[in-house]
């Protein structure tokens, strides 16, 4: 279902269990809230947390909801902190903005004349996601492959990342919300 009106709604900041000293806090939408969102995958909006403006890429927690991370220039400009209950207002953006490419990918890209030629074609949607399935393996050499088969897929001009479960809900590994610190 796709918002039409801001999404309203309360959530708890919470702190993440790892790494111990983390400076940051994270906010999961209340299901009800998410579900007014326009996609089950990574969405960007701009909103009000306790009245302070923000804009997020909201990521799936992989049980149907969303989250994102609340950097401490934020929590301070509304005055909250961990454990706080805070008003949000969401609209989704109605252009998604482009993702930041990592310089490993970059290059990558320009080294193979034919995947950056089709990475060009490609949406912000697209690309992000790209980023997210080539980042998001959790050994350093499963990146390093992942990075050299994205670059042979986008030259033999596949335009979508394989495999590749954008909600979260299949593949819980790679997507979800950090765990709570108690």
């Amino acid at each position: 279902m796709r918002a039409s009106a801001p999404i309203r709604c309360k959530a708890r900041l919470l702190r993440p269990a790892t790494p111990k000293a983390a400076t940051w806090t994270f906010i999961v939408l209340p299901p009800a809230a998410s579900a007014q969102l326009p996609t089950r995958s990574m969405v960007t909006v701009d909103g009000t947390l306790a009245g302070q403006a923000f804009q997020a890429t909201l990521e799936p927690d992989g049980a149907g909801s969303h989250w994102f991370k609340v950097e401490k220039k934020l929590r301070d400009a509304a005055v909250v902190a961990a454990g706080d209950t805070v008003d949000l207002v969401l609209s989704p953006v109605a252009e998604e903005p482009e993702p930041t490419v990592p310089a490993n990918v970059r290059k990558a890209l320009t080294d193979h004349p034919p995947a950056h030629a089709q990475w060009k074609t490609l949406t912000a949607v697209q690309r992000r996601d790209w980023i997210h399935w080539i980042t998001s393996g959790k050994k350093a050499e499963t990146r390093v492959k992942r990075l050299a088969t994205a670059c042979d897929m986008l030259g033999s001009g596949k335009r979508r990342a394989c495999c590749f479960d954008r909600s979260g809900m299949y593949s819980k590994g790679n997507m979800g919300a950090p765990e709570e610190a108690d």
